[in-house]
């Protein structure tokens, strides 16, 4: 069963920092872009960066030049650096990767979320 493994969200002060880490599981013969969304209450899920298979990364305007998206392909895991957290990054955040678990098929997965809250 090929599953995505959140870890790395908690409770931090603004200005603070956090990693988050992901790591896909099970049988996979290929992955494609990496990246990680968020969704406050009462708010839609959104893109908050993005890595593709050879590195190359995409951030939302939001978080450029506090967050930081990296990935091992060898350990099949993507990373958030997240800098100078501010309250209004307070959300769940979601590991999304683009894999094949089927050699010819790409499909998206999701992992199960985890907290993230900047409060003092």
């Amino acid at each position: 069963q090929v599953q995505l493994v959140e870890s790395g969200g908690g409770l931090v002060q603004p200005g603070g920092s956090l990693r988050l880490s992901c790591a896909a599981s099970g049988i996979i013969f290929g992955i494609n872009h990496m990246g990680w969304y968020r969704q406050a209450p009462g708010n839609q899920r959104e893109l908050v960066a993005r890595i593709t298979s050879g590195g190359s990364p995409y951030y939302a305007d939001s978080v450029k030049g506090r967050f930081t998206i990296s990935r091992d392909n060898a350990k099949n895991t993507v990373y958030l650096q997240m800098n100078s957290l501010k309250p209004e990054d307070t959300a769940v955040y979601y590991c999304n990767a683009e894999m094949r678990t089927i050699p010819t098929i790409n499909s998206d997965y999701w992992g199960q979320g985890t907290q993230v809250t900047v409060s003092s």
